[in-house]
């Protein structure tokens, strides 16, 4: 009797512990995830942005890759080619592209315009066959395009600074959906740690040539770097790649693939409120509608997405 009882009290504890786990592992991926953007745009205040991006994928890929290595994980040359593909659209495009447009754009703008990332997956993977288009799908991809325009139209109808920021973005967002439905096709590692250092290394390295080939490595003043630049990238670095991104490939394994991938309606919300909150970022009925229409977009391809998705599989990997 007393043998039952303590471990049914040991089941519970247990259960508590699984329970918490799970808590803060989606804390992880709304909350950390929804402030990379903030941190984004203060880290290139004083770090041009492709040297910001390289450093910040050079460290996290070192630590993920070298967690691998210590696992067992041995690269080969077809993992070397995959990453340099995944890590060019992923990071030497995504990550360049976003740091260089917060210069102008606010940080809950680019946020929401980088929310439109499912639509673009879900166009390609139509496009090469490997999803149907369903009506949900399609009334999402329309409520998408009516929040970028919403975002967008007064910059198109005036010369705005923004708007080259904008467009940046969304070449961000679509360069970012080829990668993930490329590498559906790529012959990535089967660890989950590797499958990510790979492309993160790679990038980082084509980064730091772009970077010195531009001369921005030359130019960097490194000295004039400020506080908050360097912490905003400190925190880039540690808990929008490392924390986050490891909560996240461990949510993939205790839940289902879109409980997981329901972050992309949390992170567009936390962006724009700590846009306003602490970086004075307007927060008007334009921007509200936007955000509402870009967020049932996602809903709408999400429930249009899942007869598609029945086999649980996620090999795209969204890192913020």
């Amino acid at each position: 009797m007393v043998a039952g009882s303590q471990i049914g009290n040991l089941k519970f504890r247990l259960s508590r512990s699984h329970a918490l786990k799970l808590a803060l592992g989606f804390a992880a991926i709304y909350l950390i995830w929804g402030s990379t953007y903030l941190a984004v745009r203060y880290t290139v205040e004083t770090i041009p942005p492709l040297v910001a991006a390289a450093i910040r994928d050079f460290v996290a890929g070192g630590i993920l890759f070298g967690w691998a290595w210590l696992r067992g994980f041995r690269p080969k040359r077809e993992h070397w080619i995959a990453g340099a593909g995944i890590g060019f659209l992923f990071f030497c495009i995504g990550h360049w592209a976003l740091n260089w447009a917060e210069q102008t754009v606010p940080s809950g703008v680019a946020a929401l315009l980088t929310a439109t990332e499912p639509m673009f997956i879900m166009v390609f993977g139509w496009l090469a066959g490997q999803q149907r288009l369903s009506r949900l799908s399609a009334l999402g991809l329309i409520a998408g395009v009516l929040g970028v325009w919403l975002l967008t139209a007064p910059e198109l109808s005036t010369k705005s600074t923004l708007l080259p920021g904008m467009l940046v973005v969304v070449l961000a967002a679509v360069s970012w959906a080829a990668g993930v439905t490329l590498s559906r096709k790529m012959r990535l590692p089967t660890d989950s740690l590797a499958r990510t250092a790979m492309p993160l290394v790679c990038g980082a390295a084509m980064l730091l040539i772009a970077a010195s080939l531009t001369g921005e490595l030359q130019q960097t003043q490194w000295v004039a770097i400020s506080l908050r630049s360097a912490m905003a990238l400190g925190y880039l670095t540690t808990f929008g790649s490392v924390v986050a991104f490891t909560s996240y490939m461990w949510l993939l394994q205790q839940c289902s693939p879109t409980l997981v991938a329901s972050h992309t309606y949390a992170n567009p919300v936390v962006a724009v409120l700590l846009g306003s909150l602490f970086a004075s970022e307007s927060l008007d009925g334009r921007v509200t509608l936007a955000c509402v229409a870009i967020l049932a977009a996602i809903t709408l391809i999400r429930r249009g997405e899942r007869p598609a998705c029945s086999s649980g599989r996620q090999s795209a990997v969204w890192f913020r």
